[in-house]
């Protein structure tokens, strides 16, 4: 049933396309659309500024009052959010951030420092207001900077995109994101009880957008199926509870949300939609739900490979990669092998202690092997973001002295010391015509290549919001549990639960007061990202990791202190480090209790495990290449420690 619907919404798609093409568009009516919204806005916010002025913040009553203006300056901010958050995302952290301060490297920055970003506007100007001592310059300043930056959106560099269709299908596809990942989570919602509430107002003002534009865009209209199922998304939310705890969020996600952006997909398609934006740099047009797993490319497998399209020839650098993940030859010692601390049958992780061992095979790392499975779906490689690719990851491994122990030149020798290895990498090497030598990039990337082909597997859940399964009650509620009381969506966003939220092009850090051990006497003095970048709201935050196949790939957090998954539920329960006694000034994890009851946990354990991805595992090589370097014959398929 589910293919004649979207074999039907193609046919519609394709008619209007037909019908319409030989009508003018005149956007006039969608430009005064927005500019009557944004003037209403930026009115709100002139409001919201003489309402400060005019207060007395030692009173209940007038705080309650500028409370009440921002919240009302929310809402219309609402009407806008469709166009702010593509049309340019930086100004977008002036007139709502989150966060005071935002270190997150986009992908498009990755070859730079990351440099600092400062918030602004409402939401730091509610929480503001929970403050001791408040100043009013600076609840003020929250407030003048967000009219600044508001003032970007009447730029012609703005303004010129709304002329022509392609900005409104990249806005939309955004929008449609952010409505799976984050607007239901309370992400940049300081009070829990506003954020239906100023769900149902962006929604219905969207609504409004969608008319305006197909009266002004008549030659790329937006269809009437599409029509017909937002209305219903509407009616949707509108019969929900105002409680986002008990708001169905699998539901509005798997019902509403997913069909609406395949459409949207579809007409991106359709009306040959271009961008020249960064915005969206990662998200793949050809992707025809949220939970496909080519939805964004987060880094680049092949490596030096990239240019090959051949599958024949990429099943063969596979094959190769294989070889190399479970040999030795890359270690100093000949003893030690990727396979080492990532072992496939641990979903390429290490389950048997803590951390892995050294190479010296006595001590142990300071950190826990993270699974290279959906590695890819992360901008930054390793828990402190060190690498910006896979490739470099696996070099730097190599290289390390606690690690594999090793130089790039002997491994160079000793690789192609193999005569299958030689020849494979001398047939390569016409598919990689910048590299003019057999190297070290050759290696790594035909490693990468073959691990990441353990990514594209989908877990139960995924099978349910695609149609192709359904689920336990038990998963569902968890599922909603996951995305309210929990706040767990809040940092791992749909739909690889990880730190990279819509438009996925960056990786966020947390910072969550991991103890040393679990008696919760000391703090870890594992710094994370701060070794990277030495900003004070990096000190001890790491990558927020995914959480698929989580059940499969205990220990957790960087040092592996928690062995179970009910411990780290509990801990986040607790209100993380600070919930538990330690001092950690600059935690993001709010300190409070969820008070999580224990029927609530074990939903959420369930919906966890409802994201284990039907992964098929193959069998270890059954012998490795031999070398010219007798010496070397002597190794074994995965190494010896």
């Amino acid at each position: 049933m589910k293919k004649n619907i979207i074999t039907f919404t193609s046919f519609l798609i394709v008619t209007c396309v037909t019908f319409s093409f030989n009508k003018k568009s005149d956007a006039t009516g969608y430009i005064t659309d927005y500019e009557t919204k944004l003037s209403i806005f930026k009115s709100s916010q002139s409001l919201l500024v003489a309402c400060i002025e005019k207060s007395d913040l030692s009173s209940i009553k007038d705080l309650e009052k500028i409370r009440s203006q921002i919240n009302q300056t929310r809402l219309t901010l609402k009407s806008m959010d469709f166009w702010f958050r593509y049309l340019e995302p930086i100004s977008y952290k002036k007139i709502n951030g989150p966060l005071p301060v935002e270190w997150e490297t986009e992908v498009f920055e990755k070859f730079e420092k990351p440099y600092k970003r400062e918030g602004a506007g409402l939401t730091l100007a509610a929480l503001y207001l929970d403050e001791k001592n408040i100043d009013k310059n600076v609840l003020l300043d929250l407030i003048r900077s967000s009219i600044n930056a508001t003032r970007v959106f009447d730029a012609d560099s703005i303004t010129n995109k709304l002329k022509e269709h392609h900005h409104f299908f990249l806005c939309n596809r955004l929008f449609l994101l952010n409505l799976a990942a984050i607007y239901t989570t309370g992400f940049e919602c300081p009070e829990s009880e506003k954020v239906i509430p100023e769900l149902r107002a962006m929604l219905e003002a969207v609504n409004k957008t969608y008319n305006s534009f197909n009266s002004s865009f008549v030659a790329t209209p937006i269809p009437d199926n599409y029509l017909q199922l937002y209305n219903s998304t509407v009616n949707f939310v509108n019969k929900q509870p105002s409680d986002p705890q008990q708001f169905d969020h699998y539901t509005f996600i798997k019902e509403y949300i997913n069909p609406l952006f395949t459409i949207n997909q579809q007409l991106i398609k359709t009306y040959n939609v271009s961008t020249k934006s960064n915005v969206d740099y990662s998200l793949n047009k050809n992707s025809t739900s949220i939970f496909s797993k080519n939805l964004y490319i987060g880094q680049n497998p092949k490596g030096v490979y990239l240019r090959v399209q051949d599958q024949k020839v990429l099943s063969e650098i596979e094959k190769i990669g294989k070889l190399l993940f479970y040999d030795p030859i890359l270690s100093g010692n000949n003893l030690r092998s990727c396979a080492s601390c990532h072992k496939p049958t641990h979903y390429f992780t290490d389950t048997l202690t803590n951390t892995s061992l050294q190479f010296d095979g006595k001590n142990f790392l300071p950190r826990n092997s993270p699974s290279l499975i959906n590695a890819q779906y992360n901008h930054l490689i390793l828990l402190d973001g060190k690498h910006i690719s896979l490739q470099h990851q696996t070099k730097d491994v190599i290289t390390n002295p606690i690690e594999l122990g090793a130089s790039e030149q002997e491994v160079l020798k000793k690789v192609l010391s193999c005569k299958d290895y030689k020849n494979a990498f001398e047939e390569f090497l016409k598919y990689t015509p910048a590299e003019k030598e057999i190297s070290i990039e050759h290696i790594s990337s035909a490693i990468t290549l073959y691990y990441a082909k353990f990514s594209k597997y989908y877990s139960p859940f995924d099978e349910a919001m695609n149609n192709k399964e359904t689920i336990d009650e038990p998963i569902r509620k968890g599922f909603n549990i996951f995305m309210s009381k929990a706040q767990c969506a809040t940092c791992h966003f749909a739909p690889q639960f990880n730190g990279v939220k819509p438009p996925y092009v960056s990786s966020e850090f947390e910072v969550l007061g991991v103890p040393k051990d679990t008696t919760y006497k000391e703090l870890s003095l594992d710094k994370g990202r701060f070794g990277i970048n030495p900003a004070s709201e990096m000190e001890n935050a790491f990558r927020t990791g995914t959480i698929r196949n989580a059940s499969k790939t205990a220990p957790y957090m960087h040092n592996g202190v928690f062995r179970t998954l009910e411990e780290v539920i509990d801990f986040y329960d607790a209100g993380g480090g600070v919930g538990k006694g330690l001092r950690v000034p600059n935690q993001t994890l709010s300190s409070d209790s969820l008070h999580l009851t224990k029927e609530e946990k074990s939903h959420l354990l369930t919906f966890i495990r409802s994201l284990n991805e039907k992964i098929e595992f193959e069998t270890l090589p059954e012998k490795l290449p031999v070398s010219k370097i007798k010496s070397l014959n002597k190794r074994k398929v995965s190494g010896e420690y």
